[in-house]
């Protein structure tokens, strides 16, 4: 009996058994199969260089993409497990992929109000402007204003622009014309009478924000800082549609030079309509570049109150696409307006070392409370001077929240000291700047020391302490026009400190503050995503992250120094959507 009652159980628990594992074989196999349906790819992209970004494993063979996401970095041969009948291939034919360019600062929603408007050749002079501005008046009959931007204002010498000289093209219509780093502003005399600016005009504030006078004290037609923002303003110069119609083309010229991400360092002169406008072109599936915005602080009477405006905006702004969650604080002008907070005076111009939006006490109270509250600070700052308090603001925001995840970033860094490169090391301070700015100061020489001029845009010695580094077109304000927000062209001049394509043209001093190609795409994309606080999304290449690429038909890595330049973006990628191809 007992024999028999162990063989009807081993039997019956046999036939349960193959019942039992046929069932986990058919579970097994839908598994499988549901397992293989998930990794086929979306795009497959082989045969070229992949340059990944990553330390542990720079070069990879192929790409695969899912939905917004990277889900392969390896070889052309195990990138075939990824591919499906609706799969589509792309052939890289030698060419390279790196992640997407990010544009650490830039005005993409300002740059939308100007990017349709007068642009005058920077490095054209002052005969060329009045006569371009002429010539645009006369084309564009029905404007009631003429607007546009990108004059240098230190070609005109330290009287600056006058309204004279636009009335002798245009003297029937108000003509405003910003400068091309946006801090000074050019009016006809129509102009000023419609802004009702006369000699009994107070200034706001002298020596910053101020309406440049001759010696009877009467306005001359040239606003500084805070006067031709405030102009624009009440000229009307922009309206919702033409901003978001401006931004639109905006994104399509950055998709074009391979940019992907990029942080709006302050809408200025359109800051009230910033939010109305991404919601149109999100609303019209338009957005195809990621944003981070900003709240900007440009004066004392900016400050109250911004740090709960901007945690409200970052729970109401919060989108795919975009998100307004940073403290931007404009605490000096610009060399050539004489306006940025400097050690010593400006030459020829004793007494006037410039000046800073914001007090010590007041931006370090500022700094310090972001940093109570975890919300990322990206400063303004040219001078050395301006440089110096920035840094005193964020060691007391240290030392009051050393466990804060706030990061800091100090924009433009165009006059550095060596204890201030130090500074940023210790303090982890990101550094951020403008590569084609390197190139041969001539407009901005004459006022500054010897000194001075040698102690620009210090990229190298950054680099050897340590301090990460990131790269942005700061457009409208590039000087470059449109061609400023090209990541490759800035690179090349990054690396030369020469004007793109002139091996004989002048060098920027001091030479050795050139930068290798290899530490320019970093700051234009892994150290970029640092600063975005994204470095878990974007950045690099590596499964996971966002499917943000690019392809170029030649390798920088490999190119000519002068050649750079001319390396085009055969295809961008922004969430696994192709937005750009050639």
């Amino acid at each position: 009996m007992i024999v028999k009652n162990i063989k009807l159980v081993s039997t019956f628990n046999l036939k349960h058994l193959g019942i039992i594992m046929l069932s986990l074989g058919i579970s097994a196999c839908g598994n499988v199969e549901e397992q293989k349906a998930q990794d086929i790819a979306d795009h497959i992209f082989s045969n070229g260089k992949v340059y990944t970004l990553e330390a542990d494993n720079p070069w990879a063979g192929a790409v695969a993409v899912k939905d917004d996401r990277i889900v392969f970095v390896g070889s052309a041969e195990d990138v075939q497990n990824y591919t499906g009948p609706e799969t589509q291939i792309h052939d890289l034919n030698g060419r390279i992929m790196m992640p997407g360019f990010i544009d650490t600062h830039a005005h993409a929603i300002s740059g939308g109000a100007y990017v349709n408007t007068l642009s005058l050749d920077t490095f054209a002079g002052t005969e060329d402007w009045i006569k371009a501005v002429g010539e645009y008046a006369e084309a564009n009959e029905d404007l009631p204003l003429i607007f546009g931007y990108g004059f240098l204002a230190s070609v005109f010498g330290e009287e600056g622009p006058t309204k004279e000289m636009l009335d002798s093209v245009v003297s029937d219509r108000p003509v405003f014309i910003m400068d091309e780093g946006f801090h000074s502003g050019w009016a006809n005399s129509m102009a000023m009478e419609k802004l009702g600016i006369t000699k009994d005009t107070i200034d706001p504030t002298p020596g910053f924000n101020f309406y440049k006078r001759d010696q009877d004290g009467n306005p001359t037609g040239w606003f500084l800082e805070g006067t031709a923002s405030d102009a624009m303003d009440r000229l009307n110069v922009f309206t919702e549609k033409s901003v978001t119609d401006g931004t639109g083309r905006v994104f399509d010229i950055m998709n074009e030079y391979g940019v992907t991400s990029v942080f709006d360092a302050g809408a200025l002169d359109v800051a009230g309509m910033a939010l109305a406008v991404m919601k149109n072109l999100d609303d019209a599936d338009e957005f195809t570049v990621r944003l981070v915005g900003s709240v900007m602080v440009a004066s004392p009477e900016h400050i109250e109150g911004v740090l709960d405006q901007i945690d409200e905006l970052a729970k109401i702004s919060k989108t795919d696409n975009y998100h307004i969650r940073m403290l931007k604080i404009m605490d000096d002008g610009t060399i050539e307006g004489r306006t940025a907070g400097m050690f010593e005076d400006y030459q020829n111009d004793p007494g006037n070392n410039g000046a800073t939006a914001l007090t010590q006490q007041q931006i370090t109270d500022l700094v310090v409370e972001a940093a109570g509250r975890q919300i990322d600070v990206h400063v303004h700052a040219l001078g050395d001077r301006t440089i110096h308090e920035t840094l005193n603001a964020i060691e007391a925001a240290r030392k009051a929240y050393g466990d804060s995840s706030s990061r800091y970033t100090i924009c433009h860094v165009q006059v550095i000291t060596d204890e201030a490169v130090k500074r940023f090391a210790e303090l982890d301070v990101i550094a951020q700047s403008t590569p084609l700015w390197a190139s041969y100061d001539m407009g901005g020489k004459p006022f500054v020391s010897d000194d001075q001029f040698n102690r620009y845009f210090r990229f190298n010695s950054y680099k050897q302490e340590g301090v990460r580094l990131t790269f942005g077109s700061d457009f409208p304000a590039s000087g470059a026009g449109t061609l400023g927000m090209s990541p490759i062209f800035n690179i090349e001049i990054g690396h030369t400190r020469q004007s793109a394509g002139q091996p004989d043209a002048l060098i920027q001093p001091p030479i050795e503050e050139r930068l290798d190609v290899a530490s320019l795409i970093r700051g234009y994309t892994y150290d970029a995503a640092y600063q975005l606080h994204m470095e878990d999304e974007i950045g690099s290449i590596k499964v996971g992250k966002k499917a943000d690429l690019i392809i170029l038909d030649k390798n920088p890595l490999e190119s000519g120094p002068y050649d750079i330049h001319k390396i085009e973006v055969d295809m961008t990628m922004m969430d696994g959507q192709v937005v750009y191809k050639k």
